[in-house]
């Protein structure tokens, strides 16, 4: 019993070292061998659940997707770090006005000792945070920042890719057509403009210091074809440094000020929408500058909750699902 409360460990697990009856087992477990039918958020578990003796001072606020693309709000604490006492409260839903109600129901003292809730950029999830805990400082996840501009740079790299697919599509047709032998013409490392492009995908994500000689290779050949791509990876890395080498606030907001004006010097229609969120949600971003906390925890606790659904085969009974959930992380 104690091993099934604390582990995620499906039926079909035990049936298959044991050599027991999977599915009669699991349902002994949660007929009699489990406290499951006397569990005091048993009636309302798939819509919340509460567990306030959970609160910290530095939590994660992120929405996760349990089954049929049916989403939750989670609150976690980061001093658990995704162990047991992790869980705070899960919400099904996004809708901020009904997870302010269900957070209301934690103790107006806990919820104002709450120093720092990081999250993501939703306006719900903002207006949840401000509403629940009005002495917390709302940190905006770095990452999220981050990811908008890599969403930027890689919209610049598929608008090439798509030319260099008609371009090379057109260029058969014609040849073809004079009945002679299309040869796509190669690079110094042997790619074609399309293959160059689709290859670069992931040389984009990373930093310079960090890439291979054949990615060194490739990335100087496809700067040399593109010069925009050129200057979107070197905003793209600029924003990373500003995140992973500043350590002062004040500095880190000059430096965000010029990577601004540099966005808007440049002219990129993809890079206008994250300068754009940057200038609304600055004050938020610059808090991640005091204790340099990020949602990761969030994001790992997200796949921990994946991880256990895959392990079970799927999500049948939600409320019983819940109920493990609880067991294991709250």
């Amino acid at each position: 019993k104690v091993f099934l409360d604390n582990y995620a460990i499906s039926s079909n697990s035990l049936e298959k070292f044991y050599y027991i009856n999977g599915n009669h087992f699991g349902q002994q477990y949660k007929d009699y061998l489990s406290d499951y039918h006397q569990w005091d958020q048993k009636d309302h578990a798939e819509e919340w659940m509460l567990f306030s003796d959970n609160i910290g001072e530095y939590l994660s606020i992120d929405e996760s997707s349990l089954s049929n693309g049916e989403l939750y709000t989670m609150l976690t604490n980061k001093a658990a770090k995704g162990r047991k006492g992790a869980l705070v409260a899960m919400v099904k839903g996004t809708t901020s006005e009904k997870v302010i109600s269900i957070l209301d129901k934690i103790p107006r003292s806990k919820r104002n000792k709450v120093k720092e809730v990081t999250l993501d950029m939703a306006g719900s999830m903002n207006l949840i945070v401000e509403k629940s805990f009005p002495k917390a400082v709302r940190v905006i996840d770095r990452f999220h920042v981050q990811k908008l501009a890599h969403d930027a740079l890689q919209e610049m790299r598929i608008a090439h890719r798509w030319d260099a697919i008609n371009e090379e599509t057109n260029a058969l047709e014609n040849a073809k057509y004079n009945q002679i032998t299309y040869v796509p013409h190669c690079f110094d490392n042997g790619d074609t403009k399309k293959q160059l492009l689709a290859r670069s995908r992931y040389l984009l994500f990373k930093s310079p210091d960090k890439w291979t000689d054949r990615q060194k290779q490739r990335a100087k050949i496809l700067f040399a074809q593109y010069p925009d791509i050129k200057k979107g990876f070197q905003l793209t890395h600029k924003l990373r440094l500003i995140f992973s080498k500043t350590k002062d606030k004040g500095v880190a907001y000059t430096k965000l000020a010029r990577w601004y004006n540099d966005v808007t010097d440049s002219g990129f229609k993809s890079f206008n929408t994250i300068s754009a969120t940057i200038y609304a949600h600055y004050i938020n971003i610059l808090n991640f500058f005091d204790n340099r906390n990020t949602n990761a925890s969030a994001e790992s606790f997200n796949a921990k909750l994946k991880n256990f659904r895959a392990v079970l085969r799927g999500v049948t009974d939600i409320n019983f699902f819940l109920f493990r959930v609880a067991k294991i992380y709250a």
